[in-house]
């Protein structure tokens, strides 16, 4: 069976990751970016054809089955949709988009086309996640009483002043978007829907770069009950501190810790243990910063088993909608007491 043939929309940094597994196994076949010369080194490196308009690429590279969407937030649905238009499967990087709006534009645009939608949730994959859903949805914890999430990142001036985009609240949409998407995905996967949540944001640390807050607290209640707080920043000093979930339930407590989820750091469940887990994979590292686990390999592996063996979609569209969906309501939140403040 010939190989699947990709394409790359935005060269920064997330993007080499996508080019180097989509070369382990497939074909990158061109690559696009409004700065010819990102497309050009691009295409020079993997061996791709360089535009610098998606329309351009849609159009010429007929042969394309899957469009890899890896433009700064604002831009995703645009670029997906179009993608969608032109009868190509879709991965798009987080977040799906920066607005719930936005997302449901790409779904239907999906159900239109009858063409896959992928969302890029590469931590879902780290084995002391899974290992924690195994255990959450079997019932060793038994009822969910609360959990507890911490993001303590850094992410100093110079990533910000490195970046045309990034900290612009109209393209980045804010630092639960940018930077911890992935966090607020897991609490929906592991534990559900939110019926309650309030929350606080100042900008504390990047008043002169950054359009939105870099620090948060956040309190919730999911539908099943269970109480949540998040606490996020971006002030970790010097380097990135912690992402970690601790889950507390009525039959055992388990937290999955390091800087990336990476970490088992402790369980106590009744009459089970969490054993032989596989090592976790380090973290993206885009040179002065670290990012989230570099789980992508897992990711691509899940596109092409479902296009070439009917499998299961493992992050799909209302789940990348849901994400963006309890972010806004966290913002929202914010501004209200901004505003009563």
């Amino acid at each position: 069976m010939s190989k699947i043939k990709f394409a790359i929309i935005g060269c920064g940094r997330i993007a080499l990751r996508h080019a180097e597994i989509i070369n382990e196994n497939s074909e990158l076949t061109a690559v696009c970016d409004i700065k010819p010369e990102r497309a050009d080194d691009f295409a020079d490196k993997f061996g791709s054809k360089a535009y610098y308009d998606i329309t351009e690429l849609l159009k010429y590279e007929q042969s394309i089955d899957v469009v890899s969407v890896c433009t700064p937030n604002s831009f995703h649905s645009e670029h997906t949709i179009a993608s969608l238009k032109a009868g190509k499967n879709v991965l798009c990087e987080k977040p799906m988009a920066i607005s719930t709006a936005e997302c449901k534009k790409m779904m239907i645009e999906a159900d239109l086309s009858g063409k896959d939608l992928f969302i890029v949730k590469q931590n879902r994959f780290n084995p002391p996640v899974a290992a924690l859903k195994e255990v959450i949805n079997s019932g060793k914890l038994g009822n969910i009483l609360n959990v507890e999430l911490n993001c303590f990142w850094n992410r100093n001036d110079e990533y910000y002043r490195q970046s045309d985009w990034k900290g612009k609240k109209a393209i980045d949409g804010g630092t639960l978007f940018t930077q911890f998407s992935h966090f607020i995905d897991l609490l929906y996967w592991l534990i559900g829907d939110f019926s309650k949540l309030n929350a606080l944001g100042k900008n504390l640390m990047h008043k002169k770069l950054v359009e939105f807050e870099d620090t948060g607290v956040v309190i919730g209640e999911f539908t099943n009950g269970a109480l949540c707080s998040i606490n996020y920043t971006v002030n970790s000093h010097k380097q990135n501190m912690e992402g970690s979930i601790t889950v507390f339930g009525e039959k055992g407590t388990v937290k999955i810790g390091g800087q990336y989820l990476n970490v088992l750091e402790y369980q106590n469940i009744e009459n089970f243990k969490i054993e032989g887990l596989p090592a976790s994979r380090p973290a993206n590292d885009y040179g002065f910063y670290q990012g989230s686990m570099s789980n992508h390999g897992k990711v691509y592996d899940n596109v092409i088993d479902v296009l070439t063996r009917g499998g299961t979609i493992a992050a799909n569209a209302f789940e990348g909608m849901k994400t963006v969906e309890i972010i806004e309501r966290i913002y929202t939140s914010i501004s209200q007491n901004s505003a009563a403040g």
